[in-house]
């Protein structure tokens, strides 16, 4: 089920389905031709998937007693997941982060956003993808008390079976009884065959930008895609045009 922004179709040449690449090249296009800063992208990005989480699937629950738990990335992925923890924050509901991952791998925007989210009263947990057991069950056993489990691990520059802490994390959220998000694509998931790559993200809403990914139409994709959920970033038609005549 595809639910869409009514304004982000307006006046844009959209498909139903977008390749990876031409996805990319909003982002690329709008910073280079555009002089938008991606930290600006990626904080629309999360905000937008905050609002999405607390007006259509929090709303009329009490959200002081909503328990969210952000699995993040180091790279961009983590980054929208660090965004929507501070507005979720700024909106008083629980929520807590664990980054798996090496801070020396953490791109310049999830950083700089993490540095933002550091200076607030958010729980922030790091652990390494090759973590000790110990590290690990006491990740697996914050997720089971989670109401909600958000993933932002890997995006869409991903590929193969995640790894490690990374793994566990996935598998732990799946068998968990709490509702399950991802952003922007379920990590495991292959963005261009659908093929879910062991162990792949089980949501039950996907929280996608720009447009749908081809491979969400795979029927393999379906199950780990849940309800997919459109959201702009943004940027302006003149951007989504061009990215069209890019890669037709």
């Amino acid at each position: 089920m595809h639910v869409r922004n009514p304004l982000h179709n307006v006046g844009n040449p959209m498909t139903e389905s977008w390749s990876l690449e031409r996805i990319r090249s909003v982002d690329r296009i709008a910073v280079e031709r555009f002089a938008m800063p991606s930290l600006i992208l990626m904080e629309n990005a999360g905000r937008g998937a905050a609002d999405w989480i607390v007006a259509d699937w929090i709303a009329g629950e009490a959200l002081r007693e909503t328990t969210i738990l952000i699995l993040c990335g180091t790279g961009n992925n983590g980054g929208d997941g660090l965004v929507i923890a501070r507005h979720l924050h700024a909106a008083s509901i629980p929520v807590s982060v664990w980054i798996l991952g090496e801070p020396a791998r953490m791109t310049p925007d999830t950083a700089a956003n993490l540095a933002m989210l550091s200076r607030t009263r958010v729980a922030c947990s790091w652990i390494a993808i090759d973590a000790d057991d110990g590290a690990l069950a006491r990740l697996q056993r914050a997720i089971g008390e989670a109401g909600i489990v958000i993933d932002a691990l890997l995006g869409t520059g991903a590929s193969g079976s995640p790894r490690g802490a990374m793994a566990g994390a996935i598998e732990a959220a799946n068998s968990s009884r709490a509702r399950r998000f991802a952003i922007d694509i379920p990590s495991g998931l292959d963005g261009r065959t659908g093929t879910p790559n062991p162990p792949t993200f089980r949501a039950e809403a996907t929280l996608t930008f720009v447009a749908s990914k081809i491979g969400f139409q795979s029927t393999n994709a379906l199950p780990y895609v849940g309800r997919e959920v459109v959201l702009p970033i943004g940027v302006p038609p003149e951007v989504i045009e061009a990215a069209c005549a890019e890669s037709p």
